[in-house]
């Protein structure tokens, strides 16, 4: 009876989902690649990949920072993951699927996630003005959060008539 039965397949992780992706792509699954894309899926929010280096050293400490780099290269090439700067500090990598635009305080640091609708009219005008197309996920827009207030003595009227 038991041989009769339909097999049915394993449920899989996105770990696993992603290390068949990059085998389909003629890539090679080793452990270092599978400790990054779980200390990744395991992360809440943005990590810089020293962030998630000590994440893998923790667990293989003869991983060296280069490779972490190689295989976030890899990654994003793939569409698995992306970076981000937030203003003036290192890349931030988080998952593509949850893709969004960054809006950074320069006085405080603060750093809110938007989503990419935010920056859908600015995108159009940037592409009929000058054929140039935006990728809200790469960049931040800088300026000033609600809490730290008005606009530094540079930026002063600068911004008259925006709005």
């Amino acid at each position: 009876m038991l041989g009769s039965m339909a097999k049915t397949a394993a449920p899989t992780s996105p770990v696993d989902d992603v290390l068949a992706l990059l085998r389909s792509r003629g890539g090679r699954v080793t452990s270092a690649r599978r400790l990054l894309l779980e200390a990744i899926f395991e992360a809440d929010g943005h990590r810089t990949a020293e962030e998630l280096a000590g994440d893998v050293r923790a667990k293989a400490p003869e991983v060296h920072l280069s490779t972490i780099y190689r295989n976030l290269d890899g990654l994003e090439e793939l569409g698995v993951i992306c970076h981000a700067h937030l203003g003036h500090g290192p890349a931030m990598y988080h998952l593509a699927a949850r893709s969004h635009g960054h809006l950074v305080c320069e006085s405080c640091g603060m750093t809110a996630e938007a989503p990419e609708e935010l920056f859908r009219e600015l995108s159009e005008s940037a592409q009929a003005r000058f054929g140039f197309r935006i990728d809200p996920r790469h960049f931040a827009i800088l300026g000033r959060c609600r809490s730290c207030g008005e606009d530094p003595p540079a930026l002063r009227g600068a911004t008259a008539g925006w709005g």
